[in-house]
């Protein structure tokens, strides 16, 4: 069949990496999959390099110097629906990944990563019409389509991410070049705790910084290194105040900024620990990508990371304050200095922590992109034919109405 993937970004944001990866193994799966993007600020393609067997529409998308976030979006929205209207061709299928996305497209299906809450009229109309107005819905964990249900009425088919496991696990591996990479980054950072996705207020970065506060008394100094922050949003006004607090409590965090993609992996594997603090997820991806890397997690107790990440037993510990997560961190790094050294020093093992890194591991490796891809089809087709006798497609109630704002 012929599918249309459309999101907002090429930049290395969860929910890009993640259509990212289902276009490519619908691809694998012999669909014709084209995968429309808003090419932001001049970029030429995504963050990564696309299998060829996937078709990229990247739509212009040139930057507005001063413009609101409020304007940006109903830019990016008007940009990508007259491109996508003038396209000559059709698509048995056309899914939008994203809030943009989904305003963008008249008639399609949207997976909802995450549920968001805003206060700018603009974007409080953009998400009620993204989450109205599609005619079907997927939900990447139980926990998301649960608050879908509650808040709008709207059922959703659950299908779960996919995770790139092998291209974490090889990262870890004994082997040169896997462990001349790690030691590069150990060289630069020593010993560190890992966050990704940037300083913004979903990924509890202000928490984190309280948290790792705690740990300045240990012996052997480590650091907090934060990594990613591409967004839409603009976030610099909290990042101002976590790194002022963060100054106040004498707290130096490292903050790389964007990684490459070639380089995460090595990134990842070369933590003590994996800091999740997120206030608020969809699926956990990055998580899910350090336990596949052999690192434990200390993450935030949210029942979409229970649901997730439960499984994986000691390689997890879950935490729902400052405090908390900081006892969880010390534990981990207490583990890790009992055990010995490892690699110039910098990584130790304590002998308690292969089975949970195995255990880890075994979630990660049962997440799969080519079984999502598989479950897509299988719910792409059930929509084609409901679609095609008049059928609904999915259910939406119309009891709920969270918004009246007008797009």
């Amino acid at each position: 069949m012929s599918v249309a993937l459309l999101t907002y970004s090429t930049r290395p944001r969860g929910g890009v990496v993640a259509t990212l990866a289902l276009a490519e193994a619908l691809a694998r799966a012999g669909h014709r999959v084209s995968l429309w993007t808003l090419a932001r600020g001049g970029d030429a393609g995504f963050f990564r390099p696309v299998d060829p067997a996937v078709e990229v529409v990247a739509v212009p998308f040139p930057e507005i110097a001063g413009e609101a976030v409020g304007a940006r979006v109903l830019r990016s929205i008007t940009v990508l629906r007259e491109a996508f209207e003038a396209f000559p061709g059709g698509y048995d299928i056309v899914h939008a990944q994203d809030c943009i996305t989904a305003n963008a497209v008249a008639d399609c299906m949207r997976t909802v990563h995450h549920l968001d809450a805003f206060t700018t009229p603009e974007l409080v109309a953009c998400h009620e019409r993204a989450l109205r107005r599609p005619y079907a819905h997927v939900c990447v964990s139980a926990a998301v389509a649960a608050e879908l249900a509650d808040g709008w009425g709207i059922t959703a088919t659950v299908i779960p991410n996919g995770v790139d496991a092998a291209r974490f696990s090889a990262a870890a591996g004994p082997e040169d070049p896997a462990r001349t990479a790690r030691e590069r980054w150990r060289a630069r950072l020593g010993r560190y705790v890992l966050a990704v996705g940037g300083i913004e207020p979903r990924k509890g970065t202000a928490d984190l910084v309280e948290a790792f506060a705690l740990l300045r008394e240990r012996a052997t100094p480590v650091s907090l290194v934060l990594a990613g922050g591409e967004t839409l949003f603009d976030y610099r006004g909290y990042r101002e105040r976590v790194l002022a607090r963060a100054a106040r409590l004498g707290v130096e965090p490292v903050i790389l900024g964007p990684v490459a993609h070639e380089e995460l992996p090595a990134l990842v594997a070369a933590a003590d620990v994996f800091a999740f603090p997120s206030v608020k997820e969809g699926f956990g991806l990055a998580a899910l990508e350090a336990l596949a890397a052999g690192v434990p997690v200390v993450t935030r107790d949210l029942p979409v990371l229970r649901e997730v990440l439960a499984a994986a037993g000691d390689a997890v510990r879950f935490a729902a304050t400052p405090a908390g997560l900081a006892a969880a961190l010390e534990a981990y790094l207490d583990s890790a200095e009992q055990g010995g050294s490892t690699e110039q020093g910098h990584r130790a093992e304590a002998p308690a922590r292969p089975a949970g890194r195995a255990a880890g591991q075994a979630v990660a490796s049962g997440y799969s992109w080519s079984a999502a891809a598989d479950r897509h089809v299988a719910r792409y087709r059930e929509l084609i034919r409901a679609r095609s006798t008049g059928r609904p497609a999915g259910r939406i109630s119309a009891t709920t109405d969270k918004s009246s704002v007008s797009l």
